[in-house]
C-alpha cells in the first residue's frame, strides 16, 4: 500500500514513517520543515516539502504517487500558544487541512487517519476518559482537532471517505532512531531529562495541593513506537470510529522525576511552583474499545518509556544536526 504521512518529519510522524516501511509499505512524506527536521525523515521514504494548505501541489503528489492512504500529523499542538493566536491553530489544523482532505476526496483515496487530541475532551467529568466523553475543549488547540474529526464526520457521511481519529493522551519516548526535538520544549520528560544531563538548571513543579496520592498532576503516557503502532492497524479498519490511545494508567509529576532518577542515576532538582490555570488533576484514558477491536495492546511501561528517551537523548544531546 502507498501511504502519504504529513508531518513525517516531526516527532510521532517520523517513527510512524519508519514502522510503516518495516512492515512493508511504501512511504511518501510530505512536511513543511516548519517544525520538522529533515534528518528525521527515514532514507527509504520520498519527501516532498510541502505544505498541507498547497492543494495543487498535495494533488499532483497524491496522483504521481498514487497514494491510497493518509496519515495526518501535520498540526501545531502547544495549548499556550493556541490561547495566544487561535488564527494559526485554525488556519493550519481546521483550513489547511480541509484542502487535504479535499485532495484525498478528489482522489478518490478512502482511508485516512487522524492524529487527534485528548484535549478534545476539555475538562474532564470522569476519569479515566472513554471515548463516548462529552468533548468540550478548553482551548483553541483542543477545538481545532475536534471540529476537524467534524469535517471528517461529514465527509465521511457525504463522500463515503473512510477515517480513524486517534486521540492521544501523553505521547513520549523514542525509537533508536527518532525521538524528541521541538524549538520550544513543553513535555514533562524532555524537560526532566534536560536536568539530567545539566542543560537545565531544574523543572519546576506546578501545584502539589491538587487531590492526588502525592499531590501532583497524574498523566498517561504512551510511547511513541505504541502509538505508531496504532495507527498502522487503524489502516484496516472498515468504516470510521474514534479511538482513546492511551495505556489507562497514569503517572504523577513527582513519579516520572523519581523514575528519571532511578533510569538515570541523577539527581533531578526541582522548584515548587503555582498551579498552571487549566490544568486537570488527572487525564487518564479508557483504551479499551481500540484493544477490543483492533487488538493494539501498549507494551511500554514508563520505565522502558525513559531508558528509550534516556539513550536517545544520549546518542542527540542537542537533537537532529546540532551536536
Amino acid at each position: 500500500m502507498n501511504v502519504l504521512v504529513t508531518g513525517g518529519a516531526g516527532y510521532i510522524g517520523s517513527v510512524t514513517v519508519e514502522r510503516l516501511i518495516e512492515k512493508g509499505y511504501k512511504v511518501f512524506v510530505v512536511d513543511s520543515l516548519e517544525n520538522g527536521h529533515i534528518e528525521a525523515v527515514h532514507p527509504e521514504a520520498e519527501f516532498f516539502q510541502c505544505n498541507i494548505g498547497a492543494q495543487n501541489e498535495l494533488d499532483r503528489i497524491i496522483k504521481s504517487c498514487q497514494i491510497e492512504a493518509i496519515l495526518h500529523f501535520a498540526a501545531y499542538a502547544l495549548v499556550g500558544e493556541s490561547m495566544e493566536n487561535p488564527g494559526k491553530y485554525f488556519q493550519n489544523n481546521v483550513f489547511n487541512a480541509h484542502k487535504l482532505i479535499q485532495a484525498a476526496v478528489e482522489n478518490k483515496i478512502k482511508k485516512f487517519i487522524l492524529s487527534s487530541t485528548c484535549a478534545t475532551y476539555g475538562e474532564p467529568s470522569q476519569v479515566p476518559i472513554p471515548e463516548n466523553h462529552p468533548t468540550n475543549p478548553t482551548n483553541p488547540y483542543g477545538e481545532s482537532k475536534l471540529m476537524l474529526e467534524k469535517v471528517l464526520k461529514w465527509y465521511h457521511k457525504c463522500h463515503g471517505l473512510e477515517y480513524v481519529a486517534l486521540r492521544y493522551f501523553n505521547a513520549c519516548g523514542a525509537s533508536p532512531n527518532y525521538g524528541e526535538d521541538h524549538e520550544i520544549e513543553t513535555h514533562l520528560i524532555p524537560i526532566i531529562l534536560e536536568v539530567a544531563c545539566g542543560q537545565r538548571e531544574l523543572i519546576k513543579i506546578f501545584g502539589d495541593d491538587y487531590p492526588t496520592a502525592d499531590g501532583t498532576c497524574i498523566r498517561d503516557y504512551i510511547h511513541i513506537i505504541d502509538l505508531a503502532d496504532a495507527h498502522i492497524l487503524a489502516l484496516d479498519v472498515k468504516g470510521s470510529k474514534t479511538y482513546n490511545l492511551g495505556t489507562g494508567k497514569g503517572y504523577s509529576v513527582k513519579e516520572v522525576i523519581d523514575c528519571v532518577e532511578q533510569v538515570t542515576g541523577r539527581k533531578i532538582k526541582t522548584k515548587l511552583d503555582q498551579r498552571r490555570s487549566g490544568d486537570p488533576a488527572q487525564l487518564v484514558a479508557v483504551s479499551e474499545t481500540i484493544k477490543n477491536e483492533l487488538g493494539w495492546k501498549p507494551i511500554y511501561n514508563m520505565e522502558k518509556i525513559i531508558q528509550s528517551a534516556w539513550k536517545w537523548k544520549l546518542t542527540n544531546p542537542k537533537g537532529y544536526n546540532k551536536n
